[in-house]
Protein backbone atom coordinates (compact mmCIF):
# COMPACT_ATOMS: atom_id res chain seq x y z
CA UNK A 1 0.00 0.00 0.00
CA UNK A 2 1.15 3.37 -1.02
CA UNK A 3 0.74 6.03 1.79
CA UNK A 4 0.82 10.05 0.49
CA UNK A 5 1.77 12.42 2.51
CA UNK A 6 -0.39 15.73 2.91
CA UNK A 7 2.02 17.89 0.57
CA UNK A 8 2.20 14.95 -2.18
CA UNK A 9 -1.98 14.76 -1.70
CA UNK A 10 -2.27 18.43 -2.34
CA UNK A 11 0.35 18.83 -5.19
CA UNK A 12 -1.68 16.26 -7.03
CA UNK A 13 -5.01 17.23 -6.43
CA UNK A 14 -3.74 20.96 -6.62
CA UNK A 15 -2.77 20.23 -10.12
CA UNK A 16 -5.36 18.42 -11.28
CA UNK A 17 -7.67 21.22 -10.45
CA UNK A 18 -5.36 23.89 -11.87
CA UNK A 19 -5.25 22.21 -15.43
CA UNK A 20 -8.75 21.38 -15.82
CA UNK A 21 -9.55 25.40 -14.89
CA UNK A 22 -6.88 26.60 -17.15
CA UNK A 23 -8.21 24.38 -19.55
CA UNK A 24 -12.24 25.74 -18.40
CA UNK A 25 -10.61 29.36 -18.50
CA UNK A 26 -10.18 28.76 -22.57
CA UNK A 27 -13.73 27.96 -23.33
CA UNK A 28 -14.84 30.71 -20.80
CA UNK A 29 -12.84 33.53 -22.74
CA UNK A 30 -14.28 32.07 -25.96
CA UNK A 31 -18.10 31.90 -24.28
CA UNK A 32 -18.37 28.16 -24.34
CA UNK A 33 -20.82 26.08 -22.43
CA UNK A 34 -18.36 24.77 -19.91
CA UNK A 35 -15.41 26.77 -18.34
CA UNK A 36 -13.08 27.60 -15.28
CA UNK A 37 -15.28 26.01 -12.35
CA UNK A 38 -16.51 22.66 -14.54
CA UNK A 39 -13.40 21.69 -15.74
CA UNK A 40 -11.95 22.47 -12.72
CA UNK A 41 -13.77 20.33 -11.21
CA UNK A 42 -13.87 17.22 -13.61
CA UNK A 43 -9.73 18.03 -13.42
CA UNK A 44 -10.32 17.31 -9.54
CA UNK A 45 -12.69 14.45 -8.71
CA UNK A 46 -10.79 12.51 -11.19
CA UNK A 47 -7.62 13.30 -9.87
CA UNK A 48 -9.45 12.49 -6.06
CA UNK A 49 -10.73 8.88 -7.30
CA UNK A 50 -7.56 7.92 -8.80
CA UNK A 51 -5.58 8.98 -5.93
CA UNK A 52 -7.68 6.71 -3.81
CA UNK A 53 -7.51 4.12 -6.16
CA UNK A 54 -3.73 4.48 -5.98
CA UNK A 55 -3.05 4.78 -2.39
CA UNK A 56 -4.12 0.54 -2.14
CA UNK A 57 -1.30 0.08 -5.02
CA UNK A 58 2.27 -1.06 -4.52
CA UNK A 59 4.25 2.03 -5.19
CA UNK A 60 5.00 2.92 -8.79
CA UNK A 61 2.23 0.10 -9.78
CA UNK A 62 -1.49 0.62 -10.87
CA UNK A 63 -3.54 -2.37 -9.94
CA UNK A 64 -6.80 -4.04 -12.04
CA UNK A 65 -8.72 -1.97 -9.47
CA UNK A 66 -6.92 1.45 -10.33
CA UNK A 67 -7.45 0.84 -14.34
CA UNK A 68 -10.90 -0.25 -13.35
CA UNK A 69 -11.68 3.24 -11.93
CA UNK A 70 -9.95 5.12 -14.56
CA UNK A 71 -11.84 3.00 -16.97
CA UNK A 72 -14.68 3.85 -14.97
CA UNK A 73 -14.14 7.39 -15.47
CA UNK A 74 -13.67 7.86 -18.59
CA UNK A 75 -16.87 5.89 -19.85
CA UNK A 76 -18.90 8.35 -17.05
CA UNK A 77 -16.99 11.33 -18.92
CA UNK A 78 -18.69 10.60 -22.29
CA UNK A 79 -21.61 11.33 -20.83
CA UNK A 80 -21.00 14.48 -19.51
CA UNK A 81 -19.74 15.57 -22.59
CA UNK A 82 -22.54 14.05 -24.92
CA UNK A 83 -24.98 16.75 -22.67
CA UNK A 84 -22.23 19.66 -24.09
CA UNK A 85 -22.78 18.41 -27.40
CA UNK A 86 -26.50 17.77 -28.38
CA UNK A 87 -29.04 20.07 -27.10
CA UNK A 88 -32.49 19.41 -28.58
CA UNK A 89 -34.53 22.28 -30.36
CA UNK A 90 -36.53 22.68 -33.25
CA UNK A 91 -33.65 19.98 -34.83
CA UNK A 92 -30.91 18.25 -33.03
CA UNK A 93 -27.64 20.20 -34.00
CA UNK A 94 -23.84 19.63 -33.40
CA UNK A 95 -22.05 22.15 -31.10
CA UNK A 96 -19.68 22.10 -28.49
CA UNK A 97 -17.31 19.42 -29.87
CA UNK A 98 -14.31 20.96 -28.67
CA UNK A 99 -15.80 21.61 -25.01
CA UNK A 100 -16.58 17.98 -24.94
CA UNK A 101 -12.63 17.30 -25.92
CA UNK A 102 -11.56 19.59 -23.36
CA UNK A 103 -13.83 17.96 -20.76
CA UNK A 104 -12.44 14.76 -21.48
CA UNK A 105 -8.92 16.35 -21.47
CA UNK A 106 -9.37 17.75 -18.01
CA UNK A 107 -10.75 14.21 -16.77
CA UNK A 108 -7.52 12.45 -18.43
CA UNK A 109 -5.31 15.33 -16.87
CA UNK A 110 -6.94 14.44 -13.39
CA UNK A 111 -6.29 11.10 -13.63
CA UNK A 112 -2.51 11.42 -14.61
CA UNK A 113 -2.24 13.96 -11.78
CA UNK A 114 -3.52 11.30 -9.71
CA UNK A 115 -1.11 8.64 -10.81
CA UNK A 116 1.94 11.86 -10.45
CA UNK A 117 3.10 11.95 -13.57
CA UNK A 118 4.52 15.32 -13.66
CA UNK A 119 6.42 15.34 -16.83
CA UNK A 120 3.13 13.76 -18.97
CA UNK A 121 0.40 16.78 -17.05
CA UNK A 122 2.88 19.11 -18.07
CA UNK A 123 3.28 17.72 -21.87
CA UNK A 124 -0.33 17.39 -22.32
CA UNK A 125 -1.17 20.93 -20.94
CA UNK A 126 1.67 22.35 -23.36
CA UNK A 127 0.19 20.70 -26.41
CA UNK A 128 -3.70 21.41 -25.38
CA UNK A 129 -2.78 25.13 -25.21
CA UNK A 130 -0.98 25.59 -28.16
CA UNK A 131 -4.30 23.76 -30.00
CA UNK A 132 -6.93 26.07 -28.28
CA UNK A 133 -4.85 29.15 -29.07
CA UNK A 134 -3.58 28.79 -32.79
CA UNK A 135 -5.55 25.42 -33.60
CA UNK A 136 -8.40 27.94 -35.56
CA UNK A 137 -5.92 30.12 -37.73
CA UNK A 138 -4.15 26.90 -39.04
CA UNK A 139 -7.03 25.29 -39.72
CA UNK A 140 -8.48 28.23 -41.36
CA UNK A 141 -4.84 28.51 -43.27
CA UNK A 142 -4.67 24.89 -44.22
CA UNK A 143 -8.02 25.31 -45.51
CA UNK A 144 -6.71 28.09 -47.51
CA UNK A 145 -4.02 26.58 -48.82
CA UNK A 146 -5.57 22.93 -50.15
CA UNK A 147 -8.27 24.55 -51.41
CA UNK A 148 -10.71 23.61 -48.82
CA UNK A 149 -14.21 25.15 -48.39
CA UNK A 150 -14.50 28.73 -47.38
CA UNK A 151 -17.29 28.23 -44.54
CA UNK A 152 -15.41 27.08 -41.58
CA UNK A 153 -15.50 23.63 -40.36
CA UNK A 154 -15.44 24.62 -36.61
CA UNK A 155 -19.50 24.10 -35.58
CA UNK A 156 -18.47 26.06 -32.50
CA UNK A 157 -17.59 29.30 -34.13
CA UNK A 158 -18.96 28.88 -37.62
CA UNK A 159 -22.36 30.97 -38.19
CA UNK A 160 -24.19 28.26 -39.83
CA UNK A 161 -25.58 25.53 -37.91
CA UNK A 162 -25.25 21.73 -38.57
CA UNK A 163 -28.13 19.54 -38.52
CA UNK A 164 -27.78 15.56 -37.91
Amino acid sequence: MTQLDWPEILLRLGTATLAGSAIGLNRDLHGKPIGLKTLGIVGLSTATVVLLAVQFAEPGKVTDAASRVIQGILTGIGFLGAGVIVHESEHFRVRGLTSAACTFLAACLGIVCGTGQWMIVAVALALAFVLLTVGRRIERWLHRMLGGRDERHDVESGPEEHHV
